[in-house]
């Protein structure tokens, strides 16, 4: 059983961001990447975080307050799955206490909020232990957590996003190698890209892994769409290296209705009349972001045209946000 060494902080706090994935979301499914030639995805992260506080607790059990809140004897008996195999990963059986928060709604946003959680939770957890972990460690022990001990439904682009940060484009290559790379915008292109990006939170909250898992099934009669976003993202890799945001807007477009055929409940009839009422206010494109079926609308909108998107879904909480050029990181330790 590992225990802090002697001069390692009592009390962490990480704080990891949320994301929004442009296009290529589906092609990090092993399901697809393994069998044809990779997956590649561009996506963001957001200043829309979850937070982790780990401390070192008197009584020598385990106490973990998420939207319920548990105290076991020990990390073996925690019935939140993540949290308990992410003990067990680290060798961490008990005196230890785990508070998680988040700006988002924790299930069914579509920001990734279950990967940041882990890649966050992973992160406060090596640091408390005295480590310092590279944010390649983290998002392959959050994939290792979520895709091989926990067994739920998904891709790999979440927890490296989460874990690097930024604006990035991520490909996933057949024999398990997962290359990052940086998109490299100067500080006013990088400001307006985030400017004329818009999310809306459509109020339908929706379990990831039952759409995933019927996503997942029909991978293979759904090749050319998920080859086709591939490239895609490949194209919009290129143009944003070179500047052209104002493409994004097409890009979405053309992603979402690729990905809207995947599987039935990714979309509904409220969502695209939803998204065909942004359309026609002046939006140039969008998606539902994440798995689908509800959580947060992305649209892309030049802001002259912005109060028009607005007025044209005035029953929906919008949620303003800006891009995030940092991944998790430890914004607080007490030693």
């Amino acid at each position: 059983m590992q225990v802090p060494r002697e001069g390692t902080p009592t009390l962490v706090v990480s704080q990891t961001p949320l994301r929004v994935s442009f296009v290529g979301g589906g092609t990090d499914l092993a399901e697809y990447y393994r069998n044809n030639g990779g997956g590649a995805v561009v996506s963001t992260a957001i200043r829309k975080y979850v937070r982790v506080i780990v401390n070192r607790r008197f009584e020598n059990d385990v106490r973990v307050s998420y939207s319920k809140t548990e105290v076991v004897p020990r990390a073996e008996d925690v019935q939140h799955p993540l949290v308990r195999e992410a003990l067990k990963l680290l060798d961490i059986r008990r005196g230890i206490e785990i508070v998680s928060v988040s700006d988002i709604p924790s299930n069914g946003s579509g920001l990734g909020s279950s990967s940041a959680f882990t890649v966050g939770l992973l992160h406060a957890l090596h640091v408390w232990l005295g480590e310092e972990p590279s944010p390649r460690r983290l998002a392959e022990e959050a994939v290792h957590i979520e895709r091989e001990l926990v067994g739920d439904p998904g891709g790999k682009q979440d927890q490296y996003i989460a874990a690097f940060g930024g604006l990035r484009y991520i490909a996933f290559h057949p024999d398990e190698r997962v290359e990052v790379f940086p998109i490299p915008l100067d500080k006013e292109k990088f400001e307006a890209l985030g400017a004329n990006l818009m999310l809306f939170y459509t109020g339908e909250r929706r379990a990831a892994s039952p759409i995933l898992a019927r996503q997942i099934r029909e991978v293979r009669a759904n090749w050319d769409s998920y080859t086709a976003m591939r490239q895609l993202a490949q194209d919009l890799f290129r143009d944003l290296k070179r500047g052209a945001i104002g493409s994004l807007g097409e890009y979405l477009h053309r992603n979402w209705e690729y990905k809207r055929r995947l599987e039935p409940s990714i979309s509904s009839p409220a969502i695209d009349r939803l998204y065909e009422r942004a359309r026609a206010a002046g939006a140039e494109g969008g998606k539902i972001a994440g798995a689908g079926g509800g959580g947060f609308l992305a649209l892309f909108v030049p802001p002259a045209r912005q109060a028009r998107v607005r007025a044209a879904l005035h029953a929906l909480r919008e949620v303003p946000f800006e891009l995030e050029t940092a991944g998790t990181r430890i914004v607080y330790r007490a030693v």
